[in-house]
This record gives C-alpha cells, sequence and structure tokens, in this order.
C-alpha cells in the first residue's frame, strides 16, 4: 500500500463512517488505515489509541450540531416556528444522508456502559440537542411541557433513525420531523 499524507480530519471522517457502518468495537486501527489509504503506523502521528479516534469522533460530531444545527434555536432573527422548521431540516438532511445512523445512539448503546469518558460525550450531545429544543418550544410551551416535547422529539428521532436503516425508507423517519413542526401550528 503507498504511503500517502492525509489529515486528521480525514481520518475522523473515516473513523466516523466505520464506527457508524460495522460498530466501534468492529472496527479495529487496520480497517481505519485501510479507509485512509495509510498504513496503520500512520495513524499513530495522529492518534494515540483507537479510543482517542473514537472519543474525538464523537466531539466532532458533537461539535458540528452544535454549530451548524442547535445554534439555530438561538438566533434572534427568526420565528420559533422558522427555528423548527430549519433545525429540523438540517436534522433530516444528516441523518437521511448518512449511512450508518447516528454515530452517538449507536456509540451510546454499544460502548457506554463500559467507556465512561464516551458516555459522558454523548449525554453532553443529547443533553444540548435537548437544550436547543426546548428553548425553540418555549415559544408555545411551559418549560416543563418543552423539555418533555424535546426529549420525545430526540427519542423519537433516534428511533425513526434505527428503522430507516433497518428498511430502507425514509418517508417514516421524515414523518417524525413533521410532527415536531406540527407543535408549533
Amino acid at each position: 500500500m503507498a504511503i500517502k499524507k492525509t489529515s486528521k480530519e480525514e481520518i475522523l471522517k473515516n473513523s466516523i463512517h466505520l464506527f457508524k457502518v460495522n460498530g466501534y468495537y468492529n472496527t479495529s486501527m487496520a480497517n481505519i488505515a485501510d479507509a485512509c489509504g495509510l498504513i496503520k503506523g500512520s495513524i499513530y502521528h495522529h492518534f494515540k489509541s483507537k479510543d482517542e479516534i473514537g472519543l474525538e469522533s464523537l466531539k466532532y460530531i458533537h461539535e458540528y450540531f452544535k454549530n451548524d444545527i442547535y445554534s439555530i434555536a438561538y438566533q434572534s432573527d427568526l420565528s420559533a416556528k422558522e427555528k423548527l422548521k430549519l433545525f429540523v431540516k438540517k436534522v433530516d438532511n444528516y441523518f437521511v444522508n448518512s449511512e450508518g445512523g447516528c454515530l452517538l445512539g449507536n456509540l451510546a448503546l454499544e460502548t457506554s456502559l463500559q467507556n465512561e469518558v464516551f458516555a459522558d460525550e454523548i449525554k453532553s450531545y443529547f443533553i444540548n440537542w435537548q437544550d436547543a429544543l426546548m428553548v425553540i418550544l418555549e415559544d408555545k410551551y411551559t418549560n416543563i411541557d418543552a423539555i418533555n416535547l424535546s426529549k420525545k422529539y430526540i427519542a423519537l428521532t433516534q428511533g425513526a433513525i434505527m428503522m430507516m436503516n433497518l428498511y430502507g425508507k425514509k418517508e417514516d423517519y421524515l414523518k417524525v420531523g413533521e410532527e415536531i413542526i406540527s407543535l408549533l401550528d
């Protein structure tokens, strides 16, 4: 195999795909190196271990959601309904176009009982998601109702992602977003 230069971000993107499709424990450093077109030892120039790649992958997705999706909730130039439509559209676009589902949801099931550091990052991701939705929904609902509706939407979304991947159909998944948007009608 030819040795090539690659960035830390490229390694993370390939690792994320492998973790989502194959699972964390079924992905080896050799698999990651192969996906990047590298020899296994080259990965260690960027990361000390697979656990470091795993944690950095979780953080990478979390940062994307914080910057590109959760931040919508805090925009002052949009109405609550506009925020919710844009929020749902971006969440839907991400998951509909992302083979293997939700990295953080998948790893929550696969690793959170064995890896407290992963569990903490995953919890933070879901809390940030809940908080962002709550901010939008508080335009119409009490704080408690907004929290409960946020938790419900996230659970429905995660379940719908699983079903979409299992059956290969996005229509039922997309109905979840439509349902949450209707809460502000």
